[in-house]
């Protein structure tokens, strides 16, 4: 197994065991960072979930949340919050957190900027 594949592991498993018991005590996992969306050329491919990417859906990808886990997300800027679906991994580009469905972009009013700081919240975790 390459650095890589270790590193991602590792963090990975760290994410799951700290969102689990923050979980079980009753808290909310918090993450704040950058999102960004995906772009009109993914519509209708797989997730790695292997659901159909819908841009009109409130779906998102994340490194390490489980498949199916709701995430409520917070766009800093203007206040807006929205939940999502984690139905695919990602995002690739270092320094993002989270890529967000068109239709979630638009809904936390950064469609035309691209990108946006944000915070998520986990509404409940995924099984998968």
């Amino acid at each position: 197994m390459n650095n890589k594949k270790l590193w991602t592991l590792l963090f990975g498993s760290v994410a799951l065991l700290v969102s689990n018991y923050a979980q079980s005590e009753g808290s909310t996992v918090t993450e704040s960072g950058i999102a960004a969306y995906y772009s009109n050329v993914f519509q209708g491919r797989k997730t790695a979930s292997g659901q159909r990417y819908d841009k009109n859906k409130l779906t998102a990808a994340h490194r390490t949340y489980p498949f199916g886990t709701q995430l409520k997300v917070t766009n800093q800027e203007n206040g807006k919050s929205i939940e999502v679906k984690v139905n695919d991994r990602g995002p690739t580009t270092p320094g993002r957190i989270i890529d967000l469905s068109r239709r979630a972009a638009k809904e936390l009013g950064y469609l035309k900027k691209g990108l946006a700081d944000v915070t998520l919240e986990v509404v409940e975790m995924g099984n998968k």
